[in-house]
């Protein structure tokens, strides 16, 4: 028996030597094939030297967010700073062109780019849509994201590359295939050691539907692949040679599943606070009308639906005394069909609860607009749990509003935190508590409102474009040596 043991584990420890050796060699030859197609995409400019090509994974460049803001600001800002550069997005948005983009970039953020973008488009940007992998969507997206990420690499080897949206997974492919230099900018884990604890507990969110909880046996099913999802999240995220974070929160759980504090630092995200600090803060005026304003985009995580029950809520206990009528205004973006549907899903809601009429929806609307509703609330909305950070709290906060945020995340750790000694908004957790906090706040004096509002607003200067065009800058630094 040992003898036949040992005539098979020999030839087979050489073929499988031979197959490593193949492969080795295989992808060597693709490394060298793609450094070859680089040069050939990157042309020297006029003064004889090639542009260095810095290159923006972002499959959703258009869509209107918070982590789109992030892009441009970025772009711009590497623009300023680097004369002999070219910066390319890969985007799928294949329903605009490169010029649409750009001026919806302006309209939507007030962002002007000072030199042309390159736009690589991609065919296969249905790979990462989740609504493809009903069953282990986290792998699925990850999985799709490699084979996007190698249809950019094919239209467009760059010397760096940034992964602006959170897909860690293509970190790997470009930097030992494209052999460039990778950085990235995290917004949101995509997964984290709460969602590992929501699993564990069995509690059920968007995320952990009902008929997982119920079961021990699935719960459990469930954790096993989380962890080996985490284990390969990881793997990948300590490709990185720069790693930027949004938040405090954000940084915790990076670091604690990349493990890469050396090349790990947090770059606030920009928030346009100047523009909403223009709007001049005054002692508000007895209105007929108050509205409550919620701007983010319509994602399942934000949990709209908690808005509106609370805002029921408040509106039926809030008949019993006099005061101005409310109205909820719902501002976001809708990426997609799904997010379309959301927004019907919402409407649908706002009629079983009876609020219909006093629940505006706005979508996808002009930042001048964005700007009047802001100056014209009195109370700022965020309901998602774990906000990895939450840009539109920072511009209610900008803008004059008192806030209203989830008790969770960026919010809690970073934003809504005492400024000097002094409140700067306030958190709640579930309908009852919105609903007693909205409550609450409306019943203040204008004089007291005034006050939180005014120390909000000093508070957010450390969220500016400047602050964040400097801290990008420091941390992108070692891409560019």
């Amino acid at each position: 028996r040992c003898r036949l043991l040992c005539s098979l584990l020999i030839p087979a420890l050489f073929l499988s030597g031979i197959l490593c050796v193949c492969l080795v060699v295989l992808l060597w030859g693709i490394r060298l094939w793609i450094q070859q197609r680089k040069k050939q995409f990157n042309s020297a400019g006029k003064d004889g030297k090639r542009p260095l090509l810095v290159a923006f994974f972002h499959p959703y460049c258009n869509a209107g967010g918070g982590g789109e803001r992030v892009l441009w600001c970025a772009i711009r800002t590497l623009q300023k700073k680097y004369r002999n550069i070219t910066c390319v997005v890969y985007t799928g948005d294949k329903d605009a062109t490169g010029e649409e983009i750009v001026e919806g970039a302006f309209r939507r953020f007030n962002i002007k780019l000072t030199h042309p973008v390159k736009f690589v488009f991609l065919e296969k940007r249905y790979l990462v849509e989740a609504s493809l992998y009903p069953h282990f969507t986290l792998l699925g997206q990850s999985l799709g994201s490699v084979f996007l990420g190698w249809e950019a690499l094919l239209k467009c080897a760059p010397d760096i590359y940034i992964d602006s949206m959170g897909y860690a997974f293509t970190l790997p492919l470009f930097k030992y295939l494209g052999s460039c230099r990778v950085g990235c900018y995290v917004h949101y884990p995509t997964i984290s050691t709460d969602m590992l604890s929501v699993v564990r507990n069995q509690d059920i969110r968007f995320n952990n539907a009902a008929f997982i909880t119920n079961s021990p046996l699935v719960s459990k099913f469930k954790l096993v692949y989380y962890y080996f999802f985490a284990f390969l999240y990881g793997l990948v995220g300590s490709c990185s040679d720069v790693v930027m974070v949004n938040s405090s929160w954000t940084l915790n759980h990076i670091l604690s599943l990349w493990r890469a504090g050396a090349c790990t630092s947090v770059v606030y995200p920009p928030c346009d606070v100047q523009a909403f600090l223009d709007i001049p803060l005054e002692e508000e005026k007895s209105a007929a009308e108050r509205s409550i304003v919620s701007v983010s985009q319509f994602r399942p995580e934000k949990d709209h639906p908690l808005q509106i029950r609370a805002f029921a809520k408040l509106l039926k206990e809030k008949r019993l005394v006099q005061q101005p009528s409310l109205k909820l205004i719902l501002i976001g973006g809708c990426r997609n069909h799904q997010d379309e549907e959301r927004v019907k899903n919402l409407k649908c809601l706002c009629e079983e609860l009876g609020v219909s009429n006093d629940v505006m929806f706005r979508i996808n609307i002009p930042f001048e607009e964005l700007k009047r509703h802001l100056a014209e609330a009195t109370i700022g909305l965020h309901t998602m749990w774990n906000e990895h950070f939450g840009i539109g709290v920072v511009e209610c906060m900008a803008a004059g509003m008192v806030i209203l945020a989830h008790n969770s995340g960026g919010p809690k750790l970073d934003i809504v935190v005492p400024y000097e000694g002094h409140t700067t908004g306030f958190l709640a957790e579930n309908e009852d508590n919105y609903a007693e906090m909205m409550a609450y706040i409306l019943s203040l004096s204008s004089a007291k409102r005034l006050e939180i509002r005014e120390n909000a607003r000093r508070s957010v200067h450390r969220f500016s474009d400047q602050h964040f065009e400097e801290t990008f800058l420091l941390s992108v630094e070692p891409l560019f040596k």
